[in-house]
């Protein structure tokens, strides 16, 4: 990190209900101060409580926080009379005048409707948390003496970002740009096979702030829900994230290899699902993230050597065995992503007992067919028992592998 007189480093509290607008908001302030000292919280008597523990330099809060609301704990920091006054950025889904007007007599620093115009509040950011010429870098955090690479991937295990990027987002979004705007069908096509942003989309689009009642299950249908702005806000908040990219060959080399493995479960599955007149993208979906686990622990490798440990072939190995199913199933919990679809990736790895749906059997036989040897054939498969009960043949079999 630069010499930075400690003073100036500031205390930024982000009040904000929605999980995926408030890390959005803490990436973006810490692309800008990346030593800022954050405290974030989702409801606004937490918000409360701190604002009474600590000073600080920068508030940014929903108006519609539960508890107590955003525009009420502005007017709670302006009564204190504070010189100078307390920089305080309010976020509203309102723009109407007469919303705005209720507001102006708190004084509010900004007021910024969302979904956000990450540019601007950017630019906003630069004004409040920098001095003129100002420039803060920061090295990786290093690790705690005696931390041994299963605990540290245990330790990360709760609090994992998942997989890293495998598109390029950032073109990906520039090429999704038209004169009116985002286009979603454009953005989607681009980012379709990138487990990472189709996962975080999801799971956005799926979060209590959306309101919705039958969940998004696919990217296409997340991308609909979430809109233009926000989803475009969402990929580009994950490029901003630490190790959102594998800049180390060996890791980026097995992140491949996890990929393709992905993308070919998710290729038969889509190809399978559709001779059956069964639900394509959902299947595809499925296959997409069943390796995501993997993937994050890849991410985590890579955050591992940045502090400072040691890391070979056999080390990588080791942890993609211990900890890959382990980081898959707290991601998929975590970001609450659907029942029906963490059932599907399930069934790639195993059917349990009981009833199957025919989706289920669908990604099972797709990831028996995904794993096959270039020298196998499908007279086994074509016996298994996945195979009998969706009642698919040699002949079905043979046409899947031609047609993927």
């Amino acid at each position: 990190m630069t010499v930075v007189d400690l003073k100036a480093v500031p205390n930024v509290l982000i009040a904000e209900a929605d999980p995926w607008t408030r890390d959005l908001l803490k990436q973006v302030v810490l692309t800008v101060r990346c030593d800022a000292q954050l405290d974030v919280c989702g409801d606004g008597q937490q918000a409360f409580a701190l604002l009474g523990k600590k000073p600080y330099g920068l508030v940014i809060a929903d108006r519609d926080l539960p508890g107590i609301g955003g525009l009420d704990l502005l007017r709670a920091v302006r009564q204190r009379r504070a010189v100078p006054a307390l920089p305080f950025i309010l976020l509203s889904e309102r723009s109407d005048s007469a919303s705005v007007r209720e507001a102006l007599p708190m004084a509010p620093t900004a007021y910024l409707t969302t979904p956000l115009d990450i540019e601007g509040l950017t630019k906003r950011l630069k004004v409040l948390l920098l001095e003129a010429g100002q420039e803060v870098s920061c090295d990786a955090p290093t690790l705690a003496p005696g931390t041994t690479l299963p605990r540290f991937l245990e330790q990360h295990r709760a609090s994992s970002d998942g997989a890293p990027l495998l598109v390029d987002a950032q073109s990906a979004l520039k090429g999704s740009l038209g004169p009116d705007g985002l286009d979603l069908a454009l953005l989607e096509q681009a980012v379709r096979t990138d487990p990472q942003i189709t996962a975080v989309l999801i799971a956005a689009a799926n979060s209590a702030a959306q309101h919705r009642v039958s969940p998004a299950q696919t990217l296409e249908q997340a991308l609909q829900r979430l809109g233009p702005v926000q989803g475009m806000n969402l990929v580009l908040g994950l490029t901003l994230k630490r190790s959102a990219q594998l800049s180390d060959p060996c890791l980026a080399d097995y992140a491949e290899r996890y990929w393709a493995l992905s993308l070919r479960a998710a290729d038969y599955g889509r190809t399978l699902a559709g001779m059956l007149n069964l639900d394509q993208e959902r299947c595809y979906c499925a296959g997409l993230l069943h390796r995501l686990g993997d993937l994050a622990v890849l991410r985590c490798l890579q955050e591992w050597q940045q502090g400072g440990g040691e890391l070979d072939t056999r080390a990588i190995d080791a942890s993609l065995a211990e900890f890959g199913a382990a980081y898959g199933s707290a991601l998929r919990t975590r970001w609450r992503l659907p029942l029906e679809l963490r059932e599907l990736i399930a069934a790639i790895y195993h059917l349990g007992g009981g009833v199957y749906s025919r989706e289920s059997l669908v990604m099972n036989l797709a990831a028996q067919v995904a794993g096959l040897a270039p020298e196998e054939g499908v007279d086994v498969l074509a016996s298994s028992k996945t195979a009998r009960l969706l009642r698919v043949g040699v002949s079905e079999l043979s046409r899947l592998l031609k047609a993927v």
